[in-house]
């Protein structure tokens, strides 16, 4: 299973991101999505799982703020700030993140910890990123996509 793992669009779809979901599965996105269309934009690519970053407002009330799903036979556990990530991650393979727009992948007590980074609007002069990755009989395997932008 194909998955496109994302975060911090803050109301941006980059061409190169939408390429890159042609041909997934499913979408995990980690949450300051800042618009509805974006939400409806996404779901015409693949199955959206979705949380809620600070700053979805009203509009995403009906967006919760954690999610757990299994893909490929790996149990993931979302949430856009890492630090309301709960002590109790039993069952848990993976945790997907987001807020700090800084790509992490570190394996931790054999759970993986994953932020995608922010593949919308550049800020705090990060690289803009998502990741890419491959669930297969509870394995699971994550490429980091780094999308090109003009200097500053």
């Amino acid at each position: 299973m194909k998955l496109a793992i994302l975060s911090d669009t803050h109301g941006l779809l980059r061409p190169e991101v939408l390429d890159r979901l042609k041909s997934v599965d499913a979408i995990l996105h980690g949450g300051d999505i800042n618009r509805r269309d974006i939400v409806d934009q996404l779901r015409q690519y693949a199955p959206l799982y979705v949380v809620r970053g600070n700053n979805d407002k009203d509009w995403a009330a009906d967006i919760p703020h954690t999610v757990t799903v299994t893909l490929g036979g790996v149990t993931f556990f979302m949430v856009h700030n890492k630090k309301e990530v709960p002590a109790d991650l039993t069952g848990i393979d993976a945790v997907v993140f987001g807020h700090s727009h800084k790509y992490a992948e570190e394996e931790r007590d054999g759970r993986l910890w994953l932020n995608p980074g922010s593949c919308g609007p550049r800020r705090f002069h990060q690289e803009i990123t998502m990741m890419l990755a491959e669930a297969e009989a509870g394995r699971l395997r994550v490429e980091k996509v780094t999308i090109p932008h003009p200097p500053v």
